[in-house]
Parts: C-alpha cells; sequence; structure tokens
C-alpha cells in the first residue's frame, strides 16, 4: 500500500550496508543521485560478510578466461551467457575501481595464488586482492566504509527494510517501508531500490527449505543476514535462482550466546596440535578425514566436487593432551568482530568453556558417551580403531595424514560440532543489468540487486569470488538505477 505521506525521500534507496551496498550507494551518489542507506545492523557491527571476510575481493586479469572459469564453476547449473561474459568484465575492473576511490590494490602475496580450482579452464584468470600493504580481517572494509562516510549518503543503522512499496497499477518500485525504534519509516525511492542486503544464512527455515543435506547451518560471518531480501521481492513478483547452493558446509562450533560460529583450530587442514582427536556423528562412527582441506565446503566424490555430507548431531572428540595444548578457538583477533568478539572471550586453558558446558568433561570415554547420548560400546571401538591405524602409520578408512595422534590419555572431552557456512549464494534472479526479474523474465521496474542476495555463483565458488561480484554488480546497479527517471 503506496502511504499517503513518505517520512523520507531519496533517489535511490540501498538495502544493505555490505560490499555491494558501498559499490552500489557509490556509484549512484557519483552520477547525481540523492542516495539513502538503510542497514539492518547496529552501528559498528554493519558490513555484512564483507566487514568479516578476511581475503578481499577478486579481480581477473583475462575477460576471455573468466568467461571460461565461471562457466566451469557454474558446471551443469545454466546461467545465461551474457551473464557471464558481464560478471567477467566487471570484474575485471574491481582494482581499477577501488584506485579510482582513493584506495590501494594490493594483491595477495601468500600461496596459492588464489585458484580454488586450478583445474577448470580459464583458471589462472583468478587473482585475489586486498587494500593497502597487509591482508587481515576488516582492513579492506575500514576503506570501502570511507568511501560512503566522506560523500553526503545517509546511513540509517539499526533500520532493517519490511517491505518494497510497489505501485498496483504499473508494479513500479515506489520506496520501501523499514522500522526504526520499533516504528515504521516510510522511505520514498524517486528512482529505485537496491536490495543489497546478504544471503539467508541464519535463517533456519529457509535452510530446511532450500539447502539439502543440512537439517540445520549456521554462519560462519554476520548473524544478521536472515534473507530479508527474499520475501520482500517474492512479494511484488520476483523469480528466484541458485537457492540450493552455499559456500558450505564445513565444521564448527554454534553454542546459544553467541550467534555465529566458532572455528575450531584442530579442524584448520595445516595445524597440527599435541594429542588425539576424531569427529564422530550420532553413531558414535567416524565419517571423513577431519583435517582435509576442503573448497568451501565441497569435496571430490566421484569425479566432481559435492558439499561435505555430516551427519547431526556430530562431536569432535579429544583428550588431554590437545585440551592442553592452547585454546580450542581461534583466537586471532578478527577486527570486524571485535565489538562481538569483545563480549564473548576465549579463556587460554579452555577452563571457562568447560564451565559454560560448550566443551563437555568425563574422565573415562564410556562416561563421555553417556553425557553425549552416544553408544559407548560403538565410541569405544572408534576410538580404538584410530588408535591401532595410528599405531600402524596410516588411517585407512579415510586418508587423513595431519594429527595422527593416539587419543588416549585421560581426561576426555568432546565438543557438539554444527554445520556451518560462509553464506548462502540464493535470491531474487537479476539480469546483467542488475534488474531483478519475474518468473517470465521481466524485469520489476526500479528494483535492482546486488551481492551475495541472488550471487551468480550456482555451484562452485572462488574464494573472494562475491565480494569481487558484489563489487561489480553493485557498480551496475548503481549506474542504471541513478539513470531512471524520477518518478512523482
Amino acid at each position: 500500500m503506496i502511504p499517503d505521506t513518505w517520512d523520507q525521500e531519496c533517489d535511490v534507496a540501498v538495502i544493505g550496508f555490505g560490499g555491494a551496498g558501498v559499490a552500489a550507494a557509490v556509484t549512484a551518489h557519483d552520477l547525481g543521485a540523492e542516495v539513502l542507506i538503510a542497514e539492518k545492523a547496529p552501528k559498528g557491527l554493519h558490513g555484512g560478510n564483507t566487514r568479516v571476510a578476511a581475503q578481499g575481493y577478486l579481480n581477473t586479469s583475462s575477460t576471455e578466461e573468466a568467461i571460461q572459469y565461471l562457466t566451469a564453476l557454474c558446471g551443469p547449473y545454466t546461467v545465461p551467457a551474457r551473464m557471464i561474459e558481464v560478471w567477467a568484465e566487471e570484474m575485471g575492473q574491481n582494482n581499477e575501481w577501488l584506485a579510482g576511490l582513493g584506495g590501494d590494490p594490493q594483491e595477495h602475496q601468500h600461496p596459492p595464488a588464489g585458484i580454488e580450482f586450478p583445474e577448470l579452464p580459464g583458471a589462472q584468470s583468478s587473482h585475489k586482492f586486498h587494500d593497502g600493504p597487509v591482508l587481515g580481517y576488516g582492513k579492506t572494509w575500514d576503506r570501502l566504509e570511507s568511501f560512503v562516510l566522506e560523500r553526503d549518503i545517509r546511513v540509517h543503522y539499526d533500520t532493517p527494510a519490511r517491505d518494497l512499496i510497489q505501485d498496483p497499477h504499473s508494479g513500479e518500485i515506489l520506496g520501501i517501508r523499514a522500522e526504526t525504534a520499533g516504528k515504521p519509516l516510510h522511505i520514498k525511492a524517486r528512482r529505485g531500490v537496491v536490495l543489497t542486503c546478504g544471503g539467508f544464512e541464519n535463517n533456519q527455515e529457509l535452510i530446511r527449505t532450500y539447502l539439502s543435506g543440512v537439517p540445520y547451518c549456521f554462519p560462519q560471518g554476520t548473524p544478521y543476514n536472515e534473507g530479508d531480501g527474499i520475501p520482500m521481492a517474492q512479494t511484488v513478483g520476483a523469480d528466484l535462482w541458485h537457492m540450493n547452493n552455499f559456500a558450505g558446509p564445513t565444521m564448527a562450533l554454534k553454542v546459544p550466546e553467541f550467534p555465529a560460529t566458532l572455528s575450531m583450530q584442530a579442524l584448520h587442514f595445516s595445524k597440527e596440535f599435541p594429542g588425539g582427536m576424531i569427529v564422530v556423528g550420532p553413531d558414535g562412527r567416524r565419517f571423513a578425514d577431519e583435517k582435509f582441506k576442503n573448497r568451501h565446503g565441497k569435496v571430490p566424490m566421484n569425479g566432481v566436487w559435492r558439499p561435505m555430507a555430516l551427519p547431526c548431531p556430530m562431536f569432535m572428540i579429544f583428550d588431554h593432551p590437545m585440551l592442553a595444548s592452547g585454546p580450542l578457538y581461534n583466537t586471532e583477533p578478527n577486527r570486524g568482530w571485535t565489538a562481538m568478539m569483545d563480549r564473548y572471550p576465549w579463556s587460554d586453558d579452555n577452563s571457562a568453556e568447560i564451565e559454560k558446558g560448550w566443551i563437555t568433561k568425563a574422565d573415562t570415554l564410556e562416561g563421555l558417551a553417556r553425557l553425549l547420548g552416544l553408544d559407548g560400546l560403538a565410541l569405544d571401538e572408534t576410538v580404538n580403531r584410530w588408535n591401532a591405524q595410528v599405531a600402524a602409520g596410516a588411517d585407512t578408512d579415510f586418508g587423513r595424514t595431519l594429527m595422527l595422534n593416539p587419543l588416549e590419555k585421560s581426561p576426555f572431552y568432546a565438543v557438539e560440532l554444527s554445520p556451518a557456512m560462509l553464506n548462502t549464494q540464493g535470491g531474487p534472479r537479476r539480469n546483467e543489468r542488475s534488474e531483478i526479474l519475474r518468473p517470465d523474465g521481466t524485469r520489476i521496474p526500479r528494483l535492482y540487486s546486488a551481492g551475495e542476495l541472488g550471487s551468480i555463483f550456482s555451484n562452485l565458488y572462488q574464494g573472494t569470488g562475491n565480494i569481487g561480484e558484489a563489487f561489480g554488480f553493485g557498480r551496475i546497479a548503481g549506474r542504471n538505477v541513478a539513470a531512471e527517471t524520477p518518478w512523482g
């Protein structure tokens, strides 16, 4: 319903203050549009997954090779050829765009060079970049945020968008209804609206509906991505695509006190710790190489890459030497999460986490199994089999080569693990102009999107690709929405 009066007006309303929102807002502003950003998260926790990502963004060195690579990444999931061409062309301009705004693009220097699927055609075109001389959590975000703050762009924090306001006759999007301090805020957008509000990685109902293989899954990044843009777009007639694709699953700790997952150091593919560690499913048996370097949750299976199969619940079982080696959680500061992580510090000796119940402790494996609700005999057999394989020098079940240590010194401990993900890729279908489409392929007038909400990634995911795509399609959305003729 169109309101009788509008609380605020602008040319372009951008929903979401992350990497895609920055690209769309800055581009539209610099083309002369009056821009407003409505951001769901409170100030300091805004920025979406771009804020908490460590790896930076993707820039491609060859349009022709990038077209080959993205086509191969899509695999059997068809993406229009023109979409792929535009993606490849625009991703190759990310460095120029960042530098043109005052940034300092620097290529990642640590190996590997950033190619996640080097066996695919065109892979050599992918290069990971970040802003400034130091790679680190939140550093590129600091630069991106400054582009908005140094411009006359209004930002409303703690202001989730709830509905798109559509003309019932023309189908045009006229503005948004947001909420601030529990009250509605009607924002008129004279040229159009850009949805850049992220995926649904913290919406369990959508996860159960669309993501196969996981009964639940929790985010590794921002907890504010709850799929808000999906029902908003559907209500005004949008088609959906890529709803089954996500960058995951992996294994992590999810506790009620913290809204996102916590990464366990012992599960990192390159780290070694003393003591024994295995992961078991609800039957008390191992199901995978716990230290395998997956590719954003994808593992090789019968000649193709498929999402990891994770039984739920699952438990990391370990002994006292591993617990005594240091904190189980990766305590390396994440500047993007500083404000939140300061509220949930991890103790140096893991004692506080035992006290909280995050870590379960027992003097015997039988006692541990009882506390976890596992079959004690099955768990004992699994541990004995693991210890025997370690003594023989080879994991003949799953080929694990790291941390081949016996699990034998009591007390014994367990952490219940959850499937975790970097982000989802699905959402409203868009075209090469970043316009959101109806099921019949026609555009919804004055409605655009960018970022992981309706991402082009449909099957395999190249690291830093989402932020690179957010920049590219954010700019495309900003250019096209700024070119709309103002209504009213």
